[in-house]
């Protein structure tokens, strides 16, 4: 083999491995981005249960507190939302949805033989189990999105992922979550 033949073998192999290694960061770039959507998937569903429940709780709180018909048509409007919702969108719902539960509970300090029926026990400590699972849910995204954009931003896969149109992720912040949780200690 002649000089020629080993140096076009050489340049032939290592394309081969820069190909191979830009398919790897490509194909870890879609597990991340995969796992991001499906993360947000099971957001918008715990979303939804907690949505079910406050609605559910609203209704049985309904005959002591008049609720203006606007929350309980918010309320509606927010469960219908919150499958299609994009990252940003689910954090406006879970903002607004965590508004609407702390209105009730400072609904229901006003008549407290509420607090002692079973349903509203149950209902309560069923929106806590759900604000436990959103929130391991949103930690969980975060990481992902975390690992992808510093993928993004690190060499060499910031340059394969920059050429094959990949961006950073959107970051789930819930801003009520992190400076206050729901006061849900009273459950019977």
């Amino acid at each position: 083999m002649g000089t020629l033949e080993a140096v076009v073998l050489l340049i032939l192999v290592i394309i081969i491995l820069f190909i191979a290694y830009a398919a790897s960061i490509y194909n870890r770039y879609q597990q991340l981005k995969n796992g991001s959507l499906a993360t947000l998937g099971q957001i918008r569903v715990a979303l939804k249960k907690r949505l079910d429940m406050i609605s559910q709780l609203a209704e049985s709180v309904q005959s002591y507190a008049k609720f203006e018909k606007q929350t309980l048509e918010k309320i509606t409007e927010m469960r219908s939302n919150v499958l299609r919702a994009d990252a940003s969108a689910i954090a406006s719902i879970e903002a607004e949805s965590r508004r609407i539960l702390g209105n009730i509970l400072v609904s229901m300090e006003n008549y407290p033989n509420l607090k002692t029926q079973e349903t509203v026990g149950q209902l309560m400590g069923a929106i806590k189990d759900v604000e436990d699972e959103i929130a391991r849910h949103r930690y969980t995204y975060n990481n992902i999105v975390q690992e992808f954009n510093t993928m993004t931003d690190v060499v060499p896969s910031n340059i394969v992922g920059s050429t094959l149109g990949f961006t950073k992720l959107t970051y789930l912040e819930f801003e009520e979550e992190i400076s206050k949780r729901p006061d849900l200690k009273w459950q019977v």
